[in-house]
């Protein structure tokens, strides 16, 4: 088989949420299970994290990856979905799965998966876990699916457990209350884990807290502990001051911190991330100093590869893209978008077919010039049911289906003093990202 053989099987032959939706998601670990076996239990022959939360496990993974071989480590990354390549997925210090890898272990086990019949999510966690395995690498950051409780990822012993936040996404597999979907994401939360929950929220904290009580697991609230007190932002990095909020994180009070990563929803993430570590480091890493720390902050997308959160693409015009995709995540990309100074805005828009989409026209900015586009996958909302509802909600612009074909319509309607915005979902920004390469 060839390398686009095998995506072709891959994409095809099982099922894959990010392009089905639902039809994709199975309610049990049992099939997971089932690989495991197959393969040897690898999860048991690497040391690991696990991170869930509605928004900002990826840039959290990245980032705290990136500073996990500041140390020396030899350290796996495990992320979904990927933008441009299916080995974005599977990383170990920054480098792809090679598409020999990929090849030689779907032509190997090809018969294993036509008789367990996994999704591609569960074979693709199979081969993640057999791959980290195999190269003996030192620690894995495991980023969760969907959920927590009953993700492929769900598995594995980590040392330490990390959630960012329980919104609302996925409410048709999660549960429609944040106590439903933070009861899921608590799921990742195991016996005698220390366990790291980025932001506090009166509703997830007591659903959070009362696990890691049954659990008799350390759990540490992030912005509880630090907060960032000032930023500042600049063309290819920002910066962060930390204000320590308890005498745990006293070493960190008054220090700066630069992220090479935009956005400023990427504060939550900081103060995540920075927690965690800590907190990992005073369980039996010590190698995590706080020079390591500093470093793997400053160079996380470098490092790692991490792509599509509020990135610059060009600057005449101005044009940025998110893969922001439910009312949270927008709701923060949506508000920096606002701030920023420029004439027109145009927006590339289109979403899932499965989302909220009422959910999200209230962030929406009104003055926008909206391209309303379909991302090429069975899963995305036609451009032309987008458009008109979002006409209905008093948002103006234009239907073109083709991603590319709207970009290029913005391209050539946007002066130099506009700006461009792409997001909505993954799979808009995955379809454009590479034209600016």
């Amino acid at each position: 088989m060839t390398y686009s053989e095998t995506l072709n099987y891959l994409f095809n032959s099982l099922p894959m949420f990010h392009r089905i939706g639902a039809a994709a998601y199975k309610a049990n670990l049992d099939t997971t299970l089932r690989l495991d076996e197959v393969f040897n239990h690898p999860h048991t022959k690497f040391k690991s994290v696990h991170v869930a939360g509605t928004n900002g496990k990826g840039s959290v993974s990245h980032i705290m990856a990136s500073i996990l071989q500041s140390t020396g480590y030899k350290v796996g990354l495990y992320t979904s979905p990927h933008l441009t390549d299916f080995r974005e997925r599977i990383k170990i210090n920054g480098k792809e799965i090679s598409e020999n890898e990929v090849i030689h272990f779907v032509e190997k086990y090809k018969s294993v998966f036509d008789e367990l019949h996994p999704s591609f999510f569960e074979m693709t966690v199979a081969l993640a876990f057999d791959y980290f395995a195999r190269q003996q690498i030192d620690i894995a950051v495991i980023e969760v699916g969907l959920g927590g409780r009953l993700d492929s990822t769900n598995i594995i012993s980590p040392l330490l457990s990390v959630i960012t936040n329980a919104g609302f996404d996925h409410t048709e597999f999660l549960g429609k209350t944040i106590t439903e979907i933070a009861s899921e994401k608590a799921g990742i939360i195991k016996h005698k884990t220390p366990v790291v929950i980025g932001e506090w929220d009166d509703e997830s904290a007591i659903v959070f807290s009362q696990k890691a009580m049954r659990e008799n697991a350390e759990i540490v609230f992030a912005s509880q502990c630090v907060k960032i007190s000032d930023t500042r932002q600049y063309d290819t990095y920002q910066e962060f001051e930390i204000s320590a909020l308890n005498d745990n994180f006293k070493n960190f009070d008054n220090k700066n911190i630069k992220l090479d990563l935009l956005g400023n929803y990427q504060q939550k993430n900081v103060v995540t991330a920075l927690v965690a570590m800590s907190v990992l480091q005073r369980n039996n890493f010590p190698k995590i100093t706080y020079d390591a720390i500093f470093e793997g902050f400053a160079n996380a997308a470098k490092r790692t590869g991490l792509r599509g959160r509020w990135q610059i693409l060009s600057k005449n015009p101005l044009t940025i893209c998110d893969t922001g995709h439910n009312a949270h995540g927008l709701a923060l990309s949506m508000t920096q978008l606002k701030s920023i100074k420029r004439n027109n805005l145009f927006f590339v828009f289109g979403i899932a077919g499965d989302k909220d989409l009422n959910s999200l026209l209230p962030f929406l900015p009104k003055d926008a010039f909206y391209i309303f586009t379909s991302a090429d996958i069975p899963r995305a909302m036609p451009a032309t049911d987008l458009a008109r509802r979002c006409f209905a909600a008093n948002l103006h612009g234009k239907t073109i289906p083709n991603v590319k074909d709207a970009l290029s319509y913005a391209q050539k309607s946007a002066q130099n003093n506009d700006a461009i915005f792409i997001g909505g979902s993954t799979y808009v920004v995955a379809e454009i990202i590479d034209v600016f390469v």
